[in-house]
């Protein structure tokens, strides 16, 4: 789970974590841990595919800056509650980046739980992962590191 859709990416693609370098971090470790057919993804029609994996956001549109309001956080939360009840199945939510962990805990009336990269925890059956974003701004500064982001995946999928 995102933020939202990026403005050059996914926004611009019509597909999540698409066509930017957010998503070249998603699509490779995704591929590399089982989740997709393949490690890119650059385009809508370009046959990337998930495996045992849905990708979505707390947000529908790129808010400026990366720095969402409170209100468009409340305007999106009935979308992301709906997908939320169409997932039965789900067993993990990786949770990318501090507001999409908060806003998943609040939609879920979690409280008390703490966002840090890697933290996890189980809440009614399914388990609740945390990860830095794979922003530019976290992978190029050394603050989310590809060990630290693929340990996050194959934790996952060790869990599924």
């Amino acid at each position: 789970m995102g933020l939202a859709p990026a403005a050059h990416g996914g926004n611009r693609t019509g597909r999540m974590f698409t066509g930017d370098s957010s998503g070249d971090w998603v699509a490779k470790v995704l591929y590399q841990n089982g989740f997709s057919n393949k490690p890119t993804s650059t385009h809508s029609d370009d046959g990337f595919t998930l495996i045992d994996a849905y990708i979505t956001a707390v947000l529908r549109c790129a808010p400026p800056q990366n720095k969402p309001l409170n209100s468009e956080l409340e305007n999106c939360s009935d979308y992301l509650k709906n997908e939320l009840v169409l997932l039965q199945n789900v067993k993990v939510i990786v949770c990318l980046g501090r507001i999409a962990f908060f806003r998943i805990c609040k939609i879920l009336g979690i409280r008390g739980e703490r966002f840090s990269h890697g933290h996890s925890f189980k809440w009614n059956e399914k388990i609740i992962i945390c990860s830095y974003h794979p922003s530019r701004q976290n992978t190029q500064t050394g603050r989310l590191t590809w060990k630290q982001w693929n340990l996050i995946f194959k934790k996952t999928r060790e869990l599924i």
